[in-house]
């Protein structure tokens, strides 16, 4: 039985001059792209450089709020125990750079689709998204800044117990 025959110019035998040619093309174009993108990386780099201290306070202070969320939360999830809801559990995310300002760092508690989110910006402030459900518009917030540890401790309080009663509402 013969071999079909293929109409797939890919099949044709290659001429090794044409193929150092096409390698040569594409290495230039890859070579080119990437001189592009150091370039901007550098231009990028310079720029954001100058916000390393800020980003490293609001990084420390982040730290400081998870941290104090966390113990509080391990109390929360004892007295539900307690109270006879096993099932009621929170979750607390690691703290990442924050999906739309990249200045900024986030962490935050979640219950299914109910989510509060905490972040610190580098210049300065503590915003409280929400609580809101995935897929609606976050919100509300509320901008505390550095250093205002009254206000924030009332504040945070008020949005995580706003987020637990709404996570508990089906």
């Amino acid at each position: 039985m013969a071999d079909p025959v293929s109409n797939d110019p890919r099949d044709e035998p290659r001429d090794e001059l044409q193929d150092e040619l096409q390698d040569e093309v594409q290495d230039k174009s890859q070579s080119e792209l990437a001189d592009r993108l150091e370039q901007v990386g550098h231009t990028l780099g310079a720029r954001e450089s100058r916000h390393v201290a800020g980003l490293q306070q609001a990084r420390r202070q982040i730290g400081e709020i998870r941290h104090q969320v966390e113990n509080a939360l391990k109390r929360f999830h004892v007295a539900v125990n307690e109270a006879g809801a096993p099932h009621f559990r929170v979750e607390i995310s690691a703290i990442r750079t924050d999906e739309k300002h990249l200045r900024a760092v986030e962490f935050d508690v979640s219950r299914g689709r109910h989510k509060a989110i905490v972040v610190a910006k580098s210049r300065g402030e503590i915003t409280l998204v929400g609580p809101f459900r995935t897929g609606k518009t976050e919100g509300p917030c509320k901008s505390i800044p550095f250093g205002s540890d009254a206000e924030l401790d009332a504040a945070l309080g008020d949005f995580l117990e706003t987020f637990l009663e709404e996570a508990a509402t089906p």
